[in-house]
């Protein structure tokens, strides 16, 4: 079994996100990155199902060579061999991350692709759903773990390999939903799929050993056309400052006047 895995470098969610004074982007400089959350269980995941059927897992991202860094973590985490795409983030969009994935995933002729359910820097949650149109694949998005994070118990999988098939726990709206699909396929990881292991310094100085391919979207026959294009960024208002009220009746007009909430 072959299986496609992304790696995606994105901002740290906990750090201070400055724009730049033209509103283009972000303010890079000083910024700390990591590997996309979903991504990890998307890997984790690979990993479980490699140790129980074999096979092998290739970890992939798009992005400038800082990336590199992401790559090499999927490949400490016990990933086979890497492959970078390389491209600059105002490059890039959902649907061009979804072709490079699927020529990817073509080229090397995998059973199955697994992606993060969304990426915690633009939250698009579009690749795996436009990557599995774009290969004409069976997928499940949102795929989780049965019991749910906090009762998870033994190693029931989310994503479960039968004969020819896979059958998906995935979460949506009303609750949990049981699906199965045929490979070849493409799926996407919640974070209650699985809890991601640590790579161990072992694994990490064998990661450095491990193959990585560098690439480009015009070396891959790839159509870099942008189908999103994003006009400027803006800061969200700025939070007002709260009043004190003498009494309930004074907070009761207040809450149904001016803040028209009741």
């Amino acid at each position: 079994m072959k299986i496609l895995v992304s790696a995606k470098r994105v901002t740290d969610p906990d750090a201070r996100i400055r724009l730049k004074a033209d509103l283009t982007g972000i303010e890079a400089e000083g910024l700390e990155f990591k590997m996309n959350p979903f991504c990890e269980n998307a890997i984790e995941e690979a990993l479980r199902l490699r140790d129980t059927h074999g096979g092998e897992i290739i970890a992939f991202s798009v992005g400038t060579d800082d990336a590199t860094t992401e790559v090499r973590r999927a490949l400490a985490m016990g990933a086979d061999r890497g492959i970078l795409v390389e491209a600059l983030s105002e490059e890039l969009d959902s649907s061009l991350v979804a072709r490079i994935a699927a020529k990817i995933a073509a080229d090397e002729g995998v059973d199955m692709v697994i992606l993060g359910k969304q990426a915690v820097d633009g939250d698009s949650n579009q690749v795996a759903q436009i990557c599995a149109e774009l290969l004409d694949w069976g997928h499940a998005t949102f795929a989780s773990h049965p019991g749910g994070l906090a009762g998870m118990q033994g190693d029931e999988p989310g994503i479960e390999v039968l004969d020819g098939a896979a059958r998906v726990t995935r979460e949506v709206d009303g609750g949990i939903e049981v699906i199965e699909t045929d490979f070849p396929a493409v799926f996407s990881a919640d974070l209650r799929l699985n809890e991601p292991r640590l790579p161990t310094l072992p694994n990490i100085m064998k990661s450095k050993r491990k193959p990585l391919d560098v690439r480009t979207p015009g070396d891959m026959g790839v159509d870099t056309a942008l189908l999103v294009k994003t006009v400027k960024y803006a800061n969200p208002p700025e939070r007002q400052a709260g009043i004190k009220v003498g009494s309930v009746e004074e907070l009761m007009d207040k809450l149904v006047n001016e803040a028209k909430v009741l």
